[in-house]
């Protein structure tokens, strides 16, 4: 077909700045336009290449699908050998590894490069004259498997390599993995489709690319970085591993941020220490890291034991997963009467703790996941995050073994137990009559961030649930001293200090009071927005829903919490009881007539922010007040509603969600910076 130059440099212009758009979304991570402008282009790029098919080029953003499925996988040998590592787990492991390699290369001291171990499918990518041409799987080390189809479909592994002077022949090591946010929205997709749920992300990443069908691995979240090369021919590469790796990423390929280099065992274990403590902020999973020797020239003078090299280790982290048995299955209930199953397991280590219970959340999530008294399974913990059971393994389940069924009745109080459409939450209808609902409910109450009633605990609030003494909240207040002296272990001085406390907590703030009520969804924001909005308790309990939801972040479901909380006569009846105890607070204007001047001092109104981890120069509580003051809502949960975080040292898994939702994050430098700008 004849195709006019202008058509053909159009086509050229088009692909790229499709290829520089893709190169930094999926490389560099630093995207210059919105999606709605590289779509407008791709469709551009296809409508020209239907009406010209001999445009079609197979490094075209548009081929990155197409193939029709494979009947099998075809096996590939490896021109260079794919070697595994050993491992190190112990500080004595690396300073083994070092001292052998040194005595070897009679050095005093060896640099090494140290670089993250990703948890996913190891790949190997051959480009000829910068044309990817083949993508081949692990395997034995000697023979993989081609699923250079699949791969294709990858958006971070370039078709073909940027930059000029190609070479003839490039292949390049590195890892197909999936991150956490790709993760949630696969299982979500295939939930929604009644289809299996993998149970990690390297199982979900693995499963995708060994698709036949290159159209599924298309739709599936996959990402690359490479960490080294195989066969080279025609170019020079640096001396050294480091900036081998820099020299890949000039060529477009993606490298991660997180590799450094360092020496001595001392630098190799001050990397693992900083990668282990930012471990449960990383958008992906990675199972250890690696440390290779950084000159070439050493890499070979070292060489090869069995199928491992003598000049890289994997020192492993602990395990976030870990197989266990489930001893038996126990049901919890808590403060709002919401029934939890619990799997009581063999105590076992994961991530460095002992772990001896696992969340299985709901009866819903029970029966898909089948979990059985007796079987063995797959606990993972992450950082701060409650223990769960992940998945089960069937083939070494005992026999005999009966599905878990939540039961009718409260196993506390024997209350009838209620299923509310739509939600997958079983509750309890005791409310104060259970005493494991009344004993959460005090704990909450008495809590730091509601009333914060100094010295009543835990095992304090159980004596006096246990014994009768306490219905409600309001009767902390007017239990007898003598009560209180004839607990377990509270004395003269305890008693006195603890009546003082309770005395102390009776001036509070109308914010406080609210989320000490224990309203459901009703967090610590939620109640400072509604003390706010209303300035008043009255104004507020008489608020039909419609109004409730003019509150900023209250929506439906949380309006109808608010509305049913308020309308109950038992609970009318605690309120009024704790004013008449004496509980006040200062009473506020509703925000609605706020004066002018009032609402210009705001200029964080609208915002919400969310506080994660330690600041050193001021309190959580401290920099929250700050920023409310400046008319921001601090949240204690990250939503797409979030405009910033603030992550402190050793922040978890709410600044891996707002990295994973790409939200505005600060340091506290940051958060600083910006109050002095603002309170300025």
């Amino acid at each position: 077909m004849n195709i006019p130059d202008s058509i053909q440099q159009q086509a050229q212009q088009l692909r790229q700045q499709l290829e520089q758009y893709q190169y930094e979304y999926y490389v560099l991570d630093a995207p210059t336009v919105p999606d709605s402008e590289y779509d407008r282009l791709f469709q551009q790029l296809q409508q020209l290449e239907a009406e010209y098919p001999d445009l079609i080029r197979p490094d075209s953003p548009t081929q990155r699908v197409g193939a029709t499925p494979l009947a099998a996988f075809t096996e590939v040998a490896h021109a260079v050998p794919m070697l595994s590592l050993g491992n190190a787990f112990t500080t004595e492991d690396i300073q083994d590894f070092d001292r052998r390699a040194r005595e070897r290369l009679e050095q005093r001291q060896i640099e090494y490069a140290a670089e993250l171990k990703l948890d996913g499918l190891a790949i190997n990518l051959r480009y000829e004259k910068g044309q990817l041409v083949q993508a081949a799987t692990r395997g034995d080390g000697s023979h993989g498997e081609d699923v250079t189809q699949n791969v294709r479909t990858i958006q971070s592994i370039p078709l073909k390599l940027r930059g000029e002077n190609l070479p003839p022949v490039l292949e390049v090591r590195g890892e197909v993995f999936m991150n956490h946010a790709g993760f949630r929205q696969l299982n979500a997709a295939q939930e929604a489709k009644g289809d299996r749920i993998f149970a990690n992300p390297r199982n979900a990443a693995a499963g995708s690319l060994r698709q036949l069908d290159a159209k599924m691995t298309a739709r599936r979240p996959l990402q690359f970085f490479c960490y080294g090369v195989g066969e080279v021919q025609g170019v020079e590469l640096p001396d050294t591993h480091s900036a081998t790796l820099a020299f890949l990423a000039n060529f477009g390929l993606p490298v991660s941020r997180h590799s450094e280099v360092v020496t001595s065992p001392q630098g190799c274990l001050n990397y693992y220490q900083k990668i282990l403590a930012m471990r449960d902020q990383l958008p992906f999973d990675i199972d250890g890291v690696v440390y290779k020797v950084n000159r070439f020239a050493d890499q070979q003078t070292l060489g090869f034991v069995s199928r491992a090299p003598r000049w890289a280790i994997a020192h492993k982290l602990p395990p976030q997963e870990v197989l266990t048995t489930v001893l038996a299955i126990e049901v919890q209930v808590g403060r709002t009467g919401a029934l939890t199953p619990v799997a009581r397991l063999k105590p076992v280590e994961v991530g460095g703790v002992t772990v001896t219970n696992a969340t299985l959340h709901n009866q819903a999530e029970v029966t898909r996941k089948d979990v059985r008294v007796g079987d063995t399974v797959t606990i993972r913990r992450a950082g701060d995050v409650i223990p769960e059971v992940v998945s089960v393994m069937l083939e070494r389940r005992p026999p005999d073994t009966e599905p878990f069924q939540l039961p009718d009745r409260c196993p506390v109080c024997d209350s009838e137990v209620v299923r509310v459409e739509g939600e997958a939450v079983a509750r309890c209808e005791g409310s104060l009559k259970c005493p494991a609902q009344r004993k959460q409910a005090l704990q909450h109450f008495a809590s730091r961030r509601a009333m914060d009633i100094e010295g009543l605990g835990e095992k304090l609030i159980e004596q006096v649930v246990d014994h009768g003494l306490v219905n409600s909240v309001a009767d902390l207040f007017t239990l007898p001293r003598e009560q209180w002296l004839g607990l377990e272990r509270m004395g003269k001085k305890s008693v006195d200090k603890l009546l003082a406390a309770l005395n102390d907590s009776k001036q509070t703030t109308l914010p406080r009071f609210l989320y000490a009520l224990g309203i459901r969804e009703v967090g610590e924001a939620t109640a400072r927005q509604l003390a706010q909005h209303f300035g008043n308790l009255p104004a507020l309990m008489k608020a039909d829903l419609d109004t409730l939801q003019k509150v900023q972040d209250v929506g439906p479901i949380v309006a109808q919490h608010i509305h049913a909380f308020f309308l109950q006569a038992r609970n009318q009846e605690v309120i009024q009881r704790l004013q008449t105890v004496g509980i006040t607070w200062t009473e506020a204007e509703p925000n609605s007539e706020q004066s002018s001047a009032e609402a210009g001092a705001q200029p964080l109104a609208g915002k919400t922010f969310v506080l994660t981890g330690t600041l050193n120069g001021l309190t959580r509580d401290q920099a929250a007040e700050r920023l409310q003051a400046l008319g921001a809502t601090v949240s204690g949960s990250v939503s797409k509603k979030t405009h910033c975080v603030v992550a402190g040292e050793k922040a978890g898994s709410k600044l891996t969600k707002a990295q994973d939702l790409g939200i505005d994050i600060l340091d506290e430098a940051g958060l600083v910076q910006l109050l002095a700008e603002l309170e300025g």
